[in-house]
């Protein structure tokens, strides 16, 4: 899962993108209206956090030219406006929900996972390969009949490979967007993951869903390893 947070407050931005980070999320950041809505109008996201009041072009702004671009991305507003007026402004302008700052973080990760129920959840958009399925609204990981657990690291990294199925990830497509930071030569850090994740789907002699291509990184299809 993906989101665009769009707040000029360098700090609460730096808080916001770590603690989702931490909950598996990837996140992008955004510290103006319109460079929100660059961002957003040009990448995928399941959910946008938007600030009320940004630089250049404002959050109610902002998402008003979203929705008329025809956008349906969830749209959460993050403001320390609590008039009912200021409420009904946002909502009519496109906004899905509305939180007042100061938030509790536990409230804004509910009010996430139930943007995403109701928006692109509603499909209960799943992601397979060959018995294997993850529920990206439950988090929830499952190979044929049995469950499997993962670490936040290792579930985001089969989010990735799942939603770029039968394409060859390099190792720095992989660190840049599942770790957020440039891959680094002289660390095996992805190899390892890819280790343990390998470990963990392919129990009970089940095929191999993860592949090496050789001098490149590793793709997620179905047939048999290059290795």
């Amino acid at each position: 899962m993906r989101i665009l947070v769009v707040e000029d407050e360098q700090r609460l931005s730096e808080i916001l993108k770590k603690g989702l980070t931490e909950e598996g999320y990837a996140v992008d950041t955004a510290t103006d209206g319109r460079e929100g809505f660059d961002l957003a109008t040009s990448t995928e996201y399941d959910v946008i956090l938007l600030d009320w009041r940004l630089p250049k072009l404002s959050g109610v702004d902002m998402v008003k030219h979203f929705r008329e671009a025809k956008f349906d991305t969830p749209v959460l507003m993050l403001t320390a406006r609590d008039e009912t007026s200021d409420r009904v402004l946002g909502l009519d302008a496109g906004a899905d929900d509305y939180l007042t700052k100061p938030f509790a973080f536990d409230e804004l990760l509910a009010r996430i996972r139930a943007l995403l129920r109701r928006g692109k959840g509603q499909q209960r958009s799943l992601l397979e390969i060959g018995d294997l399925v993850l529920d990206p609204i439950s988090r929830s990981v499952h190979r044929g009949e049995e469950g499997i657990s993962l670490s936040t690291r290792e579930y985001s990294l089969l989010e990735y490979f799942l939603r770029n199925q039968n394409r060859v990830l390099s190792r720095t497509s992989i660190a840049e967007h599942v770790w957020e930071m440039p891959y680094a030569l002289n660390t095996n850090v992805i190899d390892v993951y890819v280790k343990y994740l390998r470990q963990k789907l392919d129990v009970a002699s089940r095929q191999p869903l993860i592949h090496t291509v050789r001098g490149t990184g590793y793709v997620m299809r179905l047939g048999e390893d290059n290795a």
